[in-house]
This record gives C-alpha cells, sequence and structure tokens, in this order.
C-alpha cells in the first residue's frame, strides 16, 4: 500500500482533520492487557493518587498512538508514517466514571520534504491542556 494522498495536493498549512479520541478507563485495561504494560497508575486510583498523580492516567504510549491515527487515516496508509516522535508534557487523566477523558487531536503540514515526503506537526490536548509537545511525523506521499 501507498499514501493516497499526493505530494503536488499538499502545502505547507494544509491541515488534516481533526479527531477526538474517548478514552476509558475500560479501554486503558484493554490497553494494558494489549501491551502488557499493567504499571498500576493506569488502572488503581488509590496507587495512582498515593504516588502524587491526580488520578488513573492513561498510557503514554496509548496517547501516542491515538494522535497518529489522524495522519495514518489522512494519509491512508499506516505504513507511510516513516518517522514519528512526541515528548510527553502533560498526563491523560481519566476519571472512574460514564465519560472517561477525550483526546483532542489536531494536525497540519508543517513542511514539505525532498522525495515526496512531509513533516506534519500535530497538536494533542486533554481538558484543554497539550499533552504531547513536539508531536511530529514525517510522511511519505504519493
Amino acid at each position: 500500500m501507498t499514501a493516497k494522498i499526493s505530494y503536488g495536493d499538499v502545502e505547507v498549512g494544509t491541515e488534516l482533520p481533526p479527531q477526538t479520541f474517548p478514552v476509558t478507563r475500560a479501554t486503558l485495561v484493554r490497553y494494558a492487557g494489549a501491551s502488557g504494560d499493567f504499571n498500576p497508575i493506569h488502572w488503581n486510583e488509590k496507587f495512582a493518587v498515593e504516588v502524587g498523580l491526580p488520578d488513573v492516567i492513561a498510557h503514554g504510549m496509548f496517547t501516542m498512538a491515538e494522535a497518529i491515527r489522524v495522519v495514518t487515516d489522512w494519509a491512508g496508509d499506516p505504513g507511510a508514517v516513516v518517522e514519528y516522535g512526541v515528548r510527553f508534557t502533560r498526563p491523560v487523566v481519566v476519571p472512574n466514571d460514564d465519560k472517561g477523558a477525550v483526546i483532542e487531536v489536531a494536525a497540519k503540514v508543517g513542511a514539505k520534504l525532498d522525495d515526496g515526503r512531509v513533516r506534519v506537526d500535530l497538536v494533542a490536548t486533554s481538558q484543554g491542556q497539550k499533552v504531547l509537545g513536539m508531536s511530529r511525523a514525517v510522511v511519505q506521499l504519493a
């Protein structure tokens, strides 16, 4: 598979469709099982508070994975992402209620690179605060 977006069809500043991703405690339990990361800060409220967190928090790698979905959905091929990195700036706090938390992700083309590649800059927030910093992906376009 290759990206469905053509390099010639994008410009610096092209905005990708934003997305929101709900996160509940059940989501975190499923992710823990899939990833093998059973750190109690991701499922045990008592433990999380005892170590100084406001509540249970989402796994950083889960947050990172949700954010890149904006790029892979836009490109049409997860394999088109050739590089991806973030800095974890704040945790996604997930309360024990029916709503949980929401990760909101916006992205835009930050630079056109050589060989049909673009750099996509992402902004991921939860509860109005940035949860990922320096979130960037390099995408190979058609």
